[in-house]
């Protein structure tokens, strides 16, 4: 599908309340799935990835039940899932795959995950081989590197696993894993990488440990259902906040926002390019929430790499966007995981940039981005990644020209309504 934005001389004015966060949400489906007795979701992400996990889960004999504003899910603990009688197909999500593999690693049963095309070509070894140093009975194409992927279930050993590299998707695969074993599984990070599933299991009454980046948790703990509140999702508000920051005469304040420490980095950024955010917090309960105030302002060219990373790749993409609007020349490095994305997306990012007069040139761990640079208007692609979608979106404020993007529709695994609140917020002066 192709959707055409043009948007004249607009200026962004108003509230939104960006949807449930997508990482959250998908854990407080796995953690009610596997905790004892009932638990109830409140702002919860109705995207087509969370729901693949919802899917899957009910696959295995958990019952799910959907309401308009909470989800309600009956656990069941990891000796209650059954074997699924079909396939378990996790759509476009890379969260559920690889978390999904960690619980089937120890369940006593078969199963086999599949995914969309794009799932299909994302490498999966990274999580499958430490998981059969710990036991697990798994095979795929390529020896488990892609799905198809095939598991036996049984009985785990713990392991001292140093990551490779940073991946909150491989830790939590190697946490839930190690929740089903009998001694102390050790997971030691390179980078420190958003804590959700850390939290999500003392909120459910387990306990893990952290030394600096060394992780220890326990096998055989119960967990008991509770009530989860889902903060906005900052990876989602990152799309109004560049647009904010970059379209003159705008004021934007974005509600309830989780500000978790492990995901904040476009917030750094925002703040070193010199843009006009104020930052309200709220009373933290389970994870850190606040409502953010941004305004147009005269942006800057920054450097971004290292340990900042981990905390804002999946806002790199709007951050090259941003960054053609800065004064200078914008640095992004040790962003090597951006290429096992639902897209390569160094190349992407640079390739549709530049249809829209971007000056931007990709390096071999991020890119370089010169600014100002006058965009223009064109037709793009979302390459099927929701988050290239909503940079191109929001590109096309900068143009004063129309924007043509295919595959649009690819936004809706994880902001269905994000083009309703882009209009909503937008006039022409």
């Amino acid at each position: 599908m192709i959707h055409s934005l043009f948007f004249q001389n607009p200026v962004l004015k108003g509230s939104i309340k960006v949807p449930g966060d997508k990482s959250i949400s998908h854990r407080s489906i796995m953690f009610g799935a596997l905790a004892h007795g009932k638990t109830t979701v409140r702002g919860f992400l109705k995207g087509d990835d969370c729901l693949s996990t919802i899917k899957c889960f009910r696959s295995m004999g958990v019952q799910i039940d959907e309401m308009d504003d909470e989800i309600v899910i009956h656990g069941v603990g990891f000796q209650g899932l059954k074997e699924p009688k079909d396939l378990l197909d996790v759509g476009n999500s890379g969260t559920t795959t690889r978390l999904l593999l960690g619980i089937l690693a120890g369940l006593p049963f078969h199963s086999v995950v599949i995914g969309d095309d794009s799932i299909a070509s994302r490498p999966m070894r990274r999580v499958t081989d430490p998981l059969k140093q710990m036991g697990a009975d798994i095979d795929g194409r390529e020896n488990g590197q892609y799905t198809p992927i095939s598991i036996r279930g049984g009985k785990l050993s713990p392991i001292e696993f140093v990551m490779p590299h940073a991946s909150a998707q491989l830790k939590s695969a190697i946490i839930f894993a190690g929740l089903q074993t009998e001694g102390i599984t050790t997971i030691i990070e390179p980078e420190k990488t958003r804590d959700h599933t850390e939290r999500m299991i003392k909120h459910f009454g387990g306990s893990i440990n952290r030394e600096h980046n060394r992780i220890t948790i326990e096998g055989g703990q119960q967990l008991k259902g509770q009530t989860v509140q889902v903060p906005g999702d900052i990876s989602s508000a990152a799309f109004f906040l560049a647009a904010g920051a970059a379209v003159k005469g705008s004021e934007l304040t974005l509600t309830d926002v989780g500000v978790n420490p492990t995901r904040d980095g476009i917030i750094d950024v925002l703040i070193r390019m010199g843009a006009d955010l104020t930052i309200h917090t709220e009373e933290e309960k389970a994870e850190p929430v606040a409502n953010l105030v941004i305004k147009g302002s005269q942006l800057k060219a920054v450097d971004i790499g290292g340990a900042i990373i981990p905390k804002l790749i999946d806002e790199i993409p709007i951050i090259a966007l941003l960054a053609t609007q800065a004064n200078g020349t914008t640095t992004i490095r040790n962003a090597e995981e951006l290429k096992v994305k639902e897209t390569n997306r160094i190349d992407a990012v640079v390739q549709e940039l530049k249809k829209l007069g971007a000056d931007i040139e990709a390096t071999e761990d991020g890119m370089k981005i010169h600014g100002p640079a006058p965009l223009h208007g064109g037709k793009v692609s979302s390459r099927g990644d929701h988050r290239i979608g909503m940079m191109l979106a929001v590109a096309s404020l900068l143009t004063g020209e129309e924007v043509q993007i295919e595959n649009f529709e690819a936004i809706s695994v994880s902001y269905p309504d994000f083009l309703s609140h882009l209009e909503s917020i937008t006039s022409n002066q």
